[in-house]
């Protein structure tokens, strides 16, 4: 009896471990940033005509949200409430990618009652530069340009939340 547990144990340990490097030889492969790496550029003219530009340096003093999301993703349709509401306490900076134009884009926005800045990614290049490989995807960036937290996957509006008042603390 003791001896099957014991194998049983084993066996899931085993399995644990092999997930473990698996998942660490995708995130080599694949290339991912990670928290602590500098921000990639990010500028281009947001869905409201005005431009934004991130270049190596958030605003002095603040942080910024970067998230990457798209019309067509249920689980990004999930986080629009959160987004928006983030939106009117901290710096958002919000790019729909592959999404559709301006006016669809608009449109889309306007039915799920959300305004909070977009930039339009048509191509998806900007996420590509950024290395995002699904949707949503946000990253929070401190007052030195660097990505203190990189997300993959649905964020509640709290854990958000904190990972910017974390980054607050920790910048300048």
């Amino acid at each position: 009896m003791a001896e099957a547990r014991r194998r049983r144990w084993l066996v899931f340990g085993a399995q644990f471990l092999g997930l473990l490097v698996a998942i660490a030889i995708a995130q080599f492969v694949i290339g991912w940033v990670r928290a602590g790496d500098p921000a990639p550029a990010l500028g281009g003219r947001m869905l409201d005509g005005s431009s934004v530009a991130l270049s190596g340096e958030a605003p002095p003093g603040r942080v910024v949200l970067v998230h990457f999301w798209a019309s067509w993703c249920p689980i990004c349709r999930l986080e629009l409430d959160s987004i928006d509401a983030l939106a009117r306490d901290y710096e958002v900076i919000s790019v729909a990618m592959q999404s559709g134009d301006a006016a669809e884009v608009g449109a889309y926005l306007r039915e799920q009652g959300a305004a909070f800045p977009v930039l339009l990614d048509e191509s998806g290049a900007l996420g590509e530069r950024w290395g995002v490989r699904g949707v949503p995807m946000s990253f929070v960036i401190d007052a030195d340009g660097r990505m203190r937290f990189v997300e993959r996957g649905y964020v509640t509006g709290a854990g958000l939340r904190l990972r910017m008042w974390l980054a607050e603390q920790v910048s300048g």
